[in-house]
């Protein structure tokens, strides 16, 4: 088997999870970074890895490398790459370009010159140019550009594989899918214990905990980048695509709960239940987190709480964590209680003391992973 070199990226924080995703694909040879794990792996793993990894945000395959001083060096390294032999001229194409340091002034005109180089390249040897596609391309190209240095990458993942072809409905600001899936792990949630997400939105953390329970792999109902490149083995992706849907269990209730005060956030949740087939396996329902019971004596209750970004919905949340304390302790006694937020006045205003703070980036914004072992009574050495 021919050995390649990847980049698999993840949401900051969750770089761990990531390597165990990639141990469980076969991969050995990982370097972790922030943002993500360098890897060498045949072709089998890099599909098996965007198959299943639920922490995985892309997965590149390195294809150059070079030193550089002005951008028609970074031109040059383009041109040279051998694209012709990866996809066709009637392939549309996206060139999307990081820099972290990089002396160079424009990051357009960088994105420019590349997918210049790209186009010439086939030019020189076909007469003929590839079409660029910004919206739905498919072939992505992807470059990281450091002080001196250039990477030229090809995304065998296509969209995002956050985005694992569910989502049907959304309410504001919804959490994505791989960081959902994150804090799951983080918890130690298992298939099987009473799971419950009390402000559960559109339902992100019931879909990746539902599609856990079942054993149903997260890039099991979309499509990949890989899959449209030359060296695509459809023979051993349909066995690997079998093995997976053979693996899974049929849907019914898995121990899984999710309330919200929203009748459409429910509405949304129910929606994308039900699209993903998994409607059987959550008990969904409208409520109040300061008034609802635990639906078990002992359980993981997960949340992400609002935070709010407007001076007035600061004070209105300052009038509602002192109360949500006081709900978890009066009514979650027994429970592991996971709180996801931005905002750091959290704990203190609930009066209560965390026993594991987890930095976790949402996107751009700072969050911590909260952990509150409830207690009966107060959480607070005497």
């Amino acid at each position: 088997m021919i050995v390649e070199k990847f980049f698999a990226s993840c949401p900051r924080g969750l770089e761990p999870l990531l390597v165990e995703d990639l141990s469980a694909a076969g991969v050995a040879h990982v370097k972790q970074i922030p943002g993500g794990v360098h890897f060498a792996a045949d072709w089998p793993s890099c599909y098996a890895i965007n198959l299943h990894s639920r922490i995985a945000t892309r997965v590149l395959w390195r294809v150059a490398h070079g030193r550089y001083a002005k951008e028609d060096d970074i031109y040059r390294l383009a041109l040279e790459t051998s694209w012709t032999k990866w996809f066709d001229v009637g392939q549309t194409i996206r060139v999307d370009v990081t820099a972290v340091k990089s002396p160079l002034k424009s990051l357009e005109f960088i994105t420019l010159r590349i997918k210049d180089a790209v186009c010439d390249r086939f030019r020189r040897e076909f007469d003929k140019r590839p079409s660029v596609d910004t919206r739905e391309p498919d072939v992505r190209i992807h470059s990281f550009i450091t002080v001196d240095e250039c990477t030229l990458y090809v995304d065998t993942s296509g969209a995002p594989l956050y985005q694992r072809g569910l989502r049907q409905k959304t309410v504001e600001a919804p959490l994505k899918e791989n960081i959902a899936a994150g804090i799951l792990r983080l918890s130690g949630w298992q298939p099987g214990t009473p799971l419950i997400d009390p402000m559960c939105g559109s339902g992100t953390f019931l879909v990746e905990a539902a599609q856990m329970a079942l054993n149903i792999a997260p890039g099991a109902g979309r499509d990949f980048g890989f899959q449209r490149l030359k060296n695509f083995d459809l023979p051993v992706w349909k066995a690997m695509l079998d093995t997976a849907m053979d693996a899974e269990k049929p849907a019914a209730f898995a121990n899984i709960y999710g309330s919200d005060l929203s009748p459409v956030a429910v509405r949304a949740a129910l929606a994308n239940l039900d699209r993903a087939g998994l409607l059987p396996a959550v008990s969904l329902s409208s409520g109040d987190v300061l008034a609802i019971d635990a639906p078990a004596e002992a359980g993981v209750m997960i949340a992400n709480p609002p935070y709010g970004e407007r001076l007035s919905e600061l004070d209105d949340l300052a009038e509602f964590y002192p109360l949500l304390g006081s709900a978890l302790k009066r009514k979650f006694a027994g429970w592991n209680c996971y709180l996801l937020s931005a905002d750091t006045r959290l704990p203190k205003m609930m009066r209560l003391t965390p026993s594991k703070k987890t930095p976790l980036f949402n996107g751009a914004l700072e969050c911590r992973l909260y952990e509150f072992k409830m207690v009966s009574g107060s959480n607070r050495k005497a």
